[in-house]
């Protein structure tokens, strides 16, 4: 009789509580639905839409405090030691946090926004704290079969919130092309994993390290399937194609959600299988992402340039990103993929700060999508303006900014790495981005108002978010390695990035 396997649910703490906390929404939803009052207040859609949005949000806060406890302590620990698919590490724990931070912000922002479009159903929150599982789970895999349930459990929920606002042609046809992309790159990435297996005779990311055959034609087009898979996840050209239809289409806040968690995870995911798994084909993956990554820089600015949606503008702006994180890819090493992380950080709050400025703006059931919509919000939304020309000034990567950090300590990295021309790429693509990021600001302040008008009000939840989003944009511009926190002190975040790659280079 074999002994019990030795189990650590300890480990799936941060994302068992966002599990949990997805079927305590469900659950609570039908119960406050029944209920006539709550606190003494007359119950509500909206109010209903209030409370389900706070429950989310302080599961994600949870999630976020144990992540960062895990993370703290420095320790790894696997699942199941003696047959690893999961493990916390503090890799792991510190994307987890940056997942959990992410999804809880873009909870926030949804509160208010879903009541003004009138699809506040508490449905909306469930799918999102379950894909946000899903991710949670995808980067801490260290094993293919792990990885493929952690990007189902994180997309199918997406697919479904792509589509949430079923009152509106696009967002049926965004969610339509998501699912039907997504299926497509999922069906390529589990076939790679599939043929890796065959050549390696393991899913485990340790063993396909130690059977890997850079010569066998099996584990070469399972590799290239795999990448193709992953590329798609993270919109790098030439598989970005359904990145700005379904960022049009989905609501904003949705929109907003995806941009980073899912950028995040993949990448993540990524960066692990590469530094655990992928090591004896570094030569040939540092071939093809140079490519990926020089492609996507240049069709992500230049495709941006003639867009005249906010949405697609910030669509192919999220692809040009891409391209920047894959040069850290390339440099390689404790100072690439500590980069893509400290990137990853960067680019997660100001974005979320521009689509945060979008969703404010929502009004009568629709998104402010046109650049048109935004002439002469300086005259009407002051504040509004001011923030939206912070975050685009950061993307621009113009110093004084987190944006600007961001890049730099990826360009310093591929220098170090000897990819001068691809940082010389990147340089120049950051040029062609400042053309059409201050057209944003120059719409707001040196144009006349639309006569559509705007929405005037502010909600509490759009208000913590920007602000937050916009304080930590200009103090990582200043202080990137001693960002202070009023009750935790300096946070040392480039350190963070350093010491949670670390462990990839210990051998």
């Amino acid at each position: 009789m074999s002994p019990a396997p030795e189990i650590h649910i300890s480990v799936l703490a941060p994302l068992l509580v966002v599990a949990v906390g997805a079927m305590v929404v469900l659950m609570l939803e039908v119960f406050l639905s029944r209920a006539r009052t709550f606190l003494g207040r007359p119950m509500t859609e909206s109010l209903v839409g209030v409370v389900i949005g706070v429950v989310s949000s302080f599961a994600l806060f949870v999630s976020l405090f144990v992540a960062g406890l895990y993370f703290s302590g420095g320790g790894s620990q696997a699942f199941d030691p003696a047959h690893p698919l999961f493990q916390l590490d503090p890799y792991s724990a510190l994307v987890t946090a940056m997942l959990a931070l992410a999804a809880l912000l873009s909870c926030v922002l949804s509160i208010a926004y879903l009541d003004t479009l009138r699809i506040n159903h508490g449905e909306f929150y469930a799918l999102l704290l379950l894909s946000v599982a899903g991710m949670m789970f995808m980067v801490g895999a260290v094993d293919l079969i792990a990885v493929f349930l952690g990007l189902e459990a994180m997309s199918i929920p997406l697919y479904v919130l792509a589509g949430f606002d079923r009152r509106k042609l696009s967002s049926n046809e965004s969610a339509l092309k998501y699912f039907l992309i997504g299926s497509f790159a999922s069906a390529i990435l589990v076939y790679g994993m599939a043929l890796l297996y065959g050549a390696t005779g393991s899913t485990s990311f340790e063993a396909i390290r130690a059977g890997f055959d850079a010569d066998h034609p099996l584990a070469l087009i399972g590799l290239g399937l795999v990448i193709v898979g992953f590329a798609f996840k993270i919109s790098s050209v030439p598989f970005h194609q359904w990145t700005p239809d379904v960022y049009e289409g989905a609501p904003a806040v949705v929109t907003a959600f995806m941009s980073v968690t899912v950028k995040t995870a993949a990448v993540a995911a990524l960066l692990r299988l590469v530094a655990m798994a992928l090591g004896p084909a570094e030569a040939l993956l540092h071939d093809v992402l140079w490519w990926l990554a020089a492609a996507t820089v240049v069709v992500g600015n230049v495709m941006a340039v003639i867009q005249s949606n906010v949405k697609r503008l910030l669509a192919y702006s999220s692809i040009a990103h891409a391209g920047y994180i894959l040069i850290g890819f390339v440099a390689g090493g404790p100072e690439g993929y500590s980069a893509v992380l400290f990137y990853l950080i960067v680019y997660t709050l100001m974005n979320l700060g521009a689509f945060g400025v979008v969703v404010a703006l929502a009004q009568q059931g629709q998104d402010c999508e046109k650049l048109e919509s935004l002439a002469g919000l300086a005259r009407s939304r002051p504040a509004l303006a001011a923030l939206m020309t912070l975050f685009m000034v950061s993307l621009a990567g113009i110093p004084g900014t987190a944006g600007f950090i961001g890049k730099f300590v990826v360009f310093m990295a591929a220098v170090q790495a000897g990819q001068v021309p691809l940082m010389i790429l990147g340089v120049l693509g950051s040029v062609v981005s400042v053309y059409y990021y201050l057209r944003i600001p120059v719409l707001m302040y040196m144009r006349e108002p639309t006569e559509e008008g705007v929405r005037m009000d502010l909600s509490s939840g759009e208000a913590v978010v920007l602000a937050f989003c916009a304080l930590f944009v200009l103090y990582l511009g200043f202080f990137p390695n001693d960002v202070y926190v009023p009750l935790l002190g300096n946070l040392p975040i480039l350190d963070w990035t350093r010491a949670s790659v670390s462990p990839f280079f210990a051998s």
